[in-house]
């Protein structure tokens, strides 16, 4: 098999490339290890960026999302016992976000890419990259017990932070910068309307939680815990209790409980890989970069990537030029390194941490005080929030 871009992941940055590069007439292949119900069973974000909006639309992907999404101008602060309202759209003249399951992102991007006839492998085994620091590339994987190769012109990495494709690159090739905090989130989801119409970020001397929702009947609820905690000793009963010790009385007491149907613990890390290409080789997504979920920038810093790599591929093909590509990992992790110091800022301003002293405390403390009080501040967090140009 013969084509010009191999995406190994498919994932929503795998298959938002392939439908963009499938609409300019590029032609691609995705394969992936796992099944596609397996995909389409992941939980995960829900905060989409204006840019990831705009892609979506850009792969002709985006009409249930506008139908079913729900806007967002603005979301919650809530700290010693109140709320304090940032205000999206007025501080950064008019952007707003998208709250849309990636779930449903996924689903809409798998439906296009079928309905256009593009190609998708699934349960691939053993795929692996060869050759993507010369001029030949493939893509070797083995299907129904047989051993199949793709030949092309690149291979995009969009397999995740497991995935083979970071693990295929020379060590000595690789530069990584990790951060693991000391907690994780313990999450759940249930069938009950949302407390507020807007996100809740809540910093209370418990710990962390947040109230986000993935429709107006479904919501999703995290709590921050130790990463030691197991799931089978939060029942639903204490989840609802610890969440409504954490939030101002007025949400605490408007809550809607019920039972949850999805329960995890995700342990927050900071990772990024440097460079993101490697020869013909590029890494997108999770495959170079993790931020822990408090800033809302996993899926969407996979989006941003996704456009470079697009914009380069299409130059490439149609303009004859290499500019894009070559550039594609300078500008990929300029941005990058920005939505990670973001999700770290927030992750460390609204987080109890285990070794935090007295001293620490009153920093934190006094950091949420100017946030809540200066406009410049207030518009710094919200330009962040909603996503930097690309």
């Amino acid at each position: 098999m013969r084509t010009k871009v191999v995406i190994i992941g498919s994932g929503p940055s795998g298959l938002l490339l392939g439908q963009l590069l499938t609409e300019g007439g590029i032609d691609n292949v995705i394969v992936d290890r796992v099944s596609k119900d397996y995909i389409l069973g992941r939980v995960r974000a829900g905060v989409l960026e204006e840019g990831t909006v705009g892609l979506m639309d850009r792969a002709q992907a985006g009409a249930r999302m506008h139908q079913e999404g729900l806007p967002h101008d603005g979301f919650s602060l809530a700290f010693d016992g109140r709320d304090h309202r940032i205000d999206l759209r007025q501080l950064t003249g008019g952007k707003r976000v998208m709250v849309y399951g990636q779930t449903e992102l996924t689903r809409d991007l798998m439906e296009h890419r079928e309905r256009s006839g593009a190609v998708t492998i699934y349960e691939a085994a053993n795929v692996q990259p060869h050759d993507f620091d010369g001029h030949l590339p493939y893509v070797t994987f083995e299907k129904d017990g047989t051993a199949q190769r793709i030949d092309c012109d690149f291979i995009a990495g969009c397999d995740g932070f497991h995935g083979i494709s970071r693990k295929s690159v020379p060590e000595k090739a690789l530069k990584t910068f990790e951060k693991v905090y000391p907690f994780g989130w313990l999450g759940i989801l249930a069938d009950v309307p949302p407390v507020d119409h807007e996100l809740i970020y809540a910093n209370h001397p418990r710990g962390f939680a947040l109230c986000s929702m993935r429709s107006t009947t479904r919501s999703r609820y995290y709590i921050q815990c130790a990463v030691s905690e197991k799931i089978e000793d939060w029942s639903d009963t204490r989840f609802w209790d610890e969440l409504r010790r954490r939030l101002p009385s007025h949400h605490a007491e408007a809550m809607v409980t019920g039972p949850s149907f999805e329960k995890s613990i995700a342990p927050l890390r900071s990772f990024v890989a440097e460079p993101m290409r490697f020869g013909r080789l590029f890494l997108v997504g999770d495959a170079a970069h993790i931020v822990p979920p408090t800033g809302a920038k996993g899926l969407n810093l996979a989006a941003s990537d996704v456009h470079y790599l697009f914009e380069g591929l299409r130059e490439h093909y149609q303009d004859r030029s290499n500019a894009g590509i070559d550039a594609y990992s300078a500008r990929a992790l300029a941005r990058v390194w920005k939505a990670v110091r973001f999700s770290w800022w927030m992750t460390t301003m609204l987080h109890r941490f285990p070794d935090t002293g007295d001293f620490d405390q009153r920093i934190q403390e006094a950091e949420l005080d100017y946030l809540t009080h200066s406009v410049a501040a207030e518009t710094a967090l919200a330009e962040n929030y909603v996503g930097l140009p690309y």
